[in-house]
């Protein structure tokens, strides 16, 4: 079992057993001393646009004999309980083995959005022609996933961040229908007149396909907290008072 810390910069790694940092765009940048994503078969030179998908592809590639597997970022974490001081609560290899034995796959708690769908809040922030072009290739290539997408798409949730722990099969049948849809994506539209943000297209639309992926999968879900390690105790408190009051506002999680 390998949990990989996703990092994009020298940063002062949690030290504990199974957890390795590897740095996504390695082949653009000079080498921080990290497992990198440019060995063997990789996209590392597509980080710009792909963000922590070329870790996720490096892995699935090249590390198969890991039979769990966790993608987690160098400031954000699975945390096995609310806590102020979350760096002491780091979810464990031993723990997540043991979770696993009982669900499918570990994910964050779902963000929701406020007032606005999931392909509206797309709309808002990104080009919604990018949107509508992935569902067309969904329609394509894999139509039996039409109804989650747009089940998806009319939710207002989602999980975020592209952060799991599961076995490396669940993550093999996630790749292959994941980077065949990116991959296809790429070469359909033009993105040379973007502003880097929107540059990380296939990042931002991942998070989405993960989220319909899920749904059509019917997978049993342990959903934990994460927490940013580089957030203020007055902001990690902020957060802990808003996830214990979710539940009265009738708030799922």
């Amino acid at each position: 079992m390998s949990i990989y810390i996703v990092t994009h910069k020298k940063y002062p790694m949690a030290d504990m057993e199974e957890y390795i940092p590897i740095q996504v765009g390695a082949s653009l940048h000079p080498h921080l001393g990290y497992m990198t994503d440019d060995k063997g078969d990789h996209i590392s030179e597509k980080n710009p646009n792909f963000c922590e998908l070329t870790a996720l592809y490096y892995i699935w590639k090249n590390r198969k004999n890991d039979s769990i597997v966790g993608l987690v970022h160098y400031r954000r974490f699975f945390y096995r309980k609310k806590t102020l001081d979350c760096k002491k609560n780091i979810l464990s290899y031993q723990e997540a083995k043991i979770l696993l034995n009982e669900y499918d796959i570990i994910l964050p708690y779902k963000n929701y959005r406020k007032g606005l769908t999931m392909q509206e809040d797309y709309t808002k922030f990104h080009h919604f022609s990018d949107y509508s072009e992935c569902r067309n290739i969904i329609k394509e290539k894999y139509p039996e996933y039409i109804a989650a997408f747009d089940t998806f798409s009319k939710s207002k949730e989602l999980f975020q961040y592209n952060m799991f722990i599961s076995t490396y099969s669940i993550l093999d049948s996630y790749c292959h229908w994941l980077f065949d849809i990116l991959f296809e994506l790429e070469r359909r539209v033009d993105i040379s007149n973007y502003d880097d943000y929107n540059k990380r297209i296939f990042g931002f639309l991942s998070e989405r396909l993960f989220n319909v992926w899920l749904i059509h999968n019917h997978l049993k879900i342990k959903k934990l907290e994460v927490y940013n390690i580089e957030e203020s105790k007055i902001g990690l408190l902020a957060t802990n008072v808003k996830n214990l009051i979710k539940p009265i506002l009738g708030v799922k999680r």
